[in-house]
This record gives C-alpha cells, structure tokens and sequence, in this order.
C-alpha cells in the first residue's frame, strides 16, 4: 500500500467520525436492507439494533425488517435519520451519499468493500461526517466494546 493509499483508508476510517456514529447518533437508515436474514445487511441491522440504535429499512419494496418500518428511498421517511449506512456496490453508492446530505444526515457509512472517493469528497465537504470501507461491527470489535 502507498503512503497516499494509506493516509486515504485512515481518513476514511477517522476515529473521530466513527465515534460520532457509533457512540451519539442514533437512527441509521440501512440502504440494501431487506429480509433475509443471510445478508449481510441484516445482521449488521440486528447489530445495531442489540446497541440501542434505531433501524429504518430502505429498500424499493419496503419490507418491515426486524420490527422496523421500511421506506422505499431516503426522501420517503417522515423522520430525521441521523446516519445513512450503505449496502450496496461501490459504483452504485455515491448517489446515497448525497441523498443523507439532502436528508440532513449526521453521518454517512459505506460498508465494507465500498468506496467511492468522490462521493466522499462530497459529502466531508458539505460537512457531513463519513466512513468507509468498514463495518460497526468492526469498529466496535476494534474498541473493545
């Protein structure tokens, strides 16, 4: 890995946007999230639900995933959401980035294997915090907690 490569994973990773997400903000809309509980996406949900956070499913069908209402898109929910975290491939993601910024989101999260450096750029930009390329599970499990 390159000194650039690396100084980008860290920024991408900043603790102090982590720390944001997974210790004060409290409702994460979960892009990709449907009902199967083999995905990925649902496990992290359920994760987030046993810390205390607030689940609201989006995904074009709106299923009710462990509970939760599901909407159709960001700009369907009623509500203020405080983190949008992102299941889906990396070129399809940037879109919902700016979504959570249009939003009036606190914070941004793309999955593990997701990057997308301009959308990134765009949502830090518009002083949104965000991470990439990780999990929740991860971070909590890197904090010991």
């Amino acid at each position: 890995m390159t000194d650039s490569e690396t100084a980008s994973t860290t920024s991408w990773q900043d603790p102090s946007a982590v720390a944001l997400m997974l210790d004060d903000l409290d409702t994460w809309a979960i892009v990709g999230l449907s009902g199967d509980p083999s995905k990925t996406a649902y496990r992290i949900a359920a994760l987030l639900q046993e810390r205390g956070k607030t689940i609201v499913p989006i995904h074009p069908s709106a299923p009710t995933v462990l509970g939760a209402q599901g909407y159709a898109s960001l700009a369907d929910v009623p509500f203020p959401i405080d983190v949008v975290d992102v299941f889906r491939r990396s070129e399809s993601a940037g879109p919902f980035a700016d979504e959570a910024v249009r939003a009036g989101a606190k914070g941004v999260w793309f999955q593990l294997g997701v990057i997308d450096e301009d959308a990134f750029a765009r949502t830090t930009g518009a002083g949104v915090a965000m991470v990439m390329d990780t999990c929740p599970a991860i971070e909590w499990d890197r904090r010991g907690s």
